[in-house]
């Protein structure tokens, strides 16, 4: 069923066991009202979602609200992947129903759009599920947190490692809006430093797509050693197993530059296999990533366990309700601004993503994993589907501030 804004449109309590409702004669519990948009029913939904929601509404808890004199409201909206529905969600969220922060916000061309009203109303943006890099590079603003990953990252650490063992020549199949096309960008300025070339690209409509046949065919017949999908979602799993289909795997190298666990899992590790990606969180990292994952996944929607995209949005919110406290309700409604000051003052620690920072262009920084799906026979249970291969540590898996043309970074 395809829903409208409106009726994709729902308060999900936040941790307090019940609204503050005010009465006569009684002052109002202070609130921090936090929408989480999202796709909740295309073909990210289970990268965002209603598994989203549920992780963001988890850091009030974890914050424990309940004892803080404030209390925490969490609505949800789905954009359906449309910047124009995107953006009439944020400033109704915004000019009528006192929202004080958005999270998530996945699909490029939304987030970056959404990225726009925020500054405008001077509230807080922390983002987790979009993934162009513009959005700490000439789209940066003071308003924006941008959390999880992005299309810089994915080809440093994918396409970097991909390049190094040998998969020097490339052909893309993108998905034709701002993200897809972002990370062909990057990863191509990866492969080509690093001596590789890219001998073509084919872009397919978003979100129409499900027959990939054609694109894989001229991807064949490039003569290209690797496929680098540059796509997510069920894009990415719906090419994956029409490459497996068409037999192109075995003469070319599936790179896919987005895909996380939960599509991986969908996948089945007959076909998966081998395929390395990069996440900055999985669920088996180490016992704080298991702890939390455990508090989590017995509320999640469908027995969905976590990926980084909805990690994301549990940790961005969590620090973003420390920085809250830090100032005092009252100064964190009024200013947006400060709050993300503030949260950059701030060193930020949380059971995802461990110990790390906020840049001045608003990236946060942590490491990131190069992960390889298990063989069938080396898997334990249906969630325990990657290794983790390598990882690239906080300070070197971003791009330097002095490369992303922020105009909030001064030379």
């Amino acid at each position: 069923m395809i829903l409208t804004r409106r009726g994709a449109m729902g308060t999900i309590l936040g941790a307090t066991g019940a609204l503050a409702v005010p009465r006569y004669g009684f002052a109002q519990t202070p609130t921090i009202k936090i929408g989480v948009m999202n796709d909740q029913s295309g073909p990210y939904r289970d990268d965002g979602g209603p598994t989203g929601v549920v992780c963001a509404k988890q850091a009030p808890v974890d914050f424990g609200i309940s004892g803080k004199g404030w209390n925490v409201e969490i609505i949800s909206a789905d954009h359906q992947n449309k910047p124009d529905i995107g953006v009439s969600i944020a400033r109704q969220w915004f000019d009528r129903d006192g929202v004080d922060a958005i999270v998530d916000v996945p699909t490029s061309s939304v987030g970056l759009a959404v990225n726009t009203v925020c500054r405008e109303k001077n509230k807080v943006y922390l983002n987790s599920g979009t993934g162009s890099s513009d959005l700490t590079g000439p789209q940066c603003s003071p308003n924006t947190v941008h959390w999880t990953y992005d299309t810089y990252m994915l080809g440093k650490s994918t396409g970097g490692a991909t390049v190094a063992a040998g998969g020097k020549t490339w052909f893309f199949i993108t998905a034709d809006y701002a993200f897809g096309q972002i990370l062909q960008r990057d990863t191509s300025a990866v492969v080509s430093k690093a001596g590789g070339k890219v001998m073509g690209s084919v872009s397919y409509p978003f979100p129409e797509t499900t027959d990939f046949s054609t694109h894989l065919l001229r991807a064949q017949a490039s003569g290209a050693k690797v496929l680098g999908l540059a796509m997510a979602g069920d894009d990415v799993q719906n090419c994956i197993k029409q490459a497996h289909e068409f037999g192109i795997n075995n003469s070319m190298e599936v790179v896919a530059m987005l895909i996380q666990s939960n599509d991986v899992r969908a996948l089945g590790l007959d076909a998966a296999q081998g395929l390395r990606w990069s996440e900055s969180y999985y669920w088996d990292l180490n016992d704080r990533t298991r702890a939390w994952n455990n508090r989590v996944r017995t509320k999640t929607p469908n027995g969905l366990w976590p990926n980084m995209t909805q990690a994301g949005d549990y940790a961005s919110t969590f620090h973003y309700l420390k920085a809250v406290g830090d100032m005092g309700v009252a100064a964190a409604k009024a200013d947006g601004r400060a709050v993300v000051e503030r949260m950059k003052a701030m060193p930020t620690d949380d059971d995802c993503f461990g110990p790390g920072k906020i840049r001045i262009d608003g990236r946060a920084l942590h490491p990131v994993y190069l992960l390889e799906a298990k063989k069938p026979s080396e898997s334990k249970q249906p969630w325990d589907v990657a290794r983790v291969v390598a990882t690239t540590p906080a300070d070197e898996a971003w791009r330097p501030l002095s490369e992303g043309g922020c105009p909030l970074v001064k030379s």
